[in-house]
Parts: structure tokens; C-alpha cells; sequence
């Protein structure tokens, strides 16, 4: 699996305006519906879907990194967006640190191979220091996307 496969181009946000975790999703998820990948009415209930996982568990995974996810209904297929805040928000991350890196992903519940697949596709992606550090300096949409797809194409050494 591919950042390709999943993430909305249209939904790429350089500088996130939200101050708070809940900010964060319901910007993350506005850009989603945007894109055309949810619809208006399904948009408070996925809100409350990303809440409730937040709830077990922070997505905060540390080193300035959360990755907010769910499955819900109404999504038809895999969807993904990504988010960077320059002077990062807290996200009660793992680690206490602030979050600069946002990937949000939904998917539907009978594709939980998918879901699988493309958290760990994001999280090995994120493990490499060159990819994480580039991501968090972006400064527009365009320069997001073109280091997802260097990172799709294996340019970061992986």
C-alpha cells in the first residue's frame, strides 16, 4: 500500500488552524468532506467515531506524530488526509510533546485489511527521521504531496 492509495490530495492542509485535539479532527475531517470523501450528514458522526478511538488511547504516538483513525460506514473506501502545525498542538501524545504531524484515516468497517495496511504503511514511513523532519518544515500543499510520493517510491531509503 501506497500514501497514493488513500490520501485525498485535495485534503492536504500545510498549516492546520486548529489549537486543540478536537479542533484538529474536525478540521482534518472538514477537509476530508471537502475533498468529496465523506458526506455533510456523516460528518459529526465520524467526528464522534475518531473521538470515541481517541478516548481508548491517544493516537499520539510521540516524536510530534498522531495518527487519528476509525472505520465507519460511511465511507465507501479507504480515506486519508495529512496535516502539519508548524508550532505543533497538543495532542496528549504518548510522549507529552506537542503534535506537528496529523495523518487521519477512515475507512469502512468491512475492510479492515486496508485499514491494517495502510497504518502500517504510515507508521514505517514515519519511522524515518529524513521523511518525518522534511514533513514537519513543509510549508505548502504541493511540497506535502511531493514527499509522499518520494516516500511511495522508496526515496527515503526504506
Amino acid at each position: 500500500m501506497k500514501f497514493a492509495d488513500f490520501i485525498l490530495k485535495d485534503a492536504v492542509t500545510a498549516e492546520i488552524k486548529a489549537t486543540d485535539k478536537q479542533g484538529v479532527i474536525r478540521e482534518m475531517l472538514q477537509s476530508i468532506l471537502d475533498a468529496g470523501g465523506t458526506s455533510k450528514e456523516e460528518y459529526e458522526g465520524i467526528v464522534e467515531a475518531v473521538i470515541k478511538r481517541e478516548q481508548l488511547g491517544s493516537t499520539g504516538i510521540g516524536r510530534g506524530i498522531a495518527v487519528p483513525h476509525t472505520k465507519h460506514p460511511s465511507v465507501k473506501r479507504l480515506v486519508g488526509c495529512v496535516a502539519v502545525s508548524a508550532d505543533g498542538i497538543d495532542f496528549e501524545a504518548l510522549d507529552c510533546e506537542k503534535v506537528q504531524l496529523f495523518f487521519l484515516l477512515i475507512s469502512p468497517p468491512n475492510a479492515p485489511g486496508d485499514h491494517l495496511r495502510a497504518l502500517e504503511h504510515i507508521t514505517r514511513q514515519l519511522k524515518d527521521d529524513t521523511f518525518c523532519r522534511f514533513l514537519k518544515q513543509a510549508k505548502t500543499k504541493e511540497d506535502i504531496l511531493s514527499l509522499l510520493t518520494e516516500a511511495d517510491d522508496n526515496m527515503f531509503g526504506k
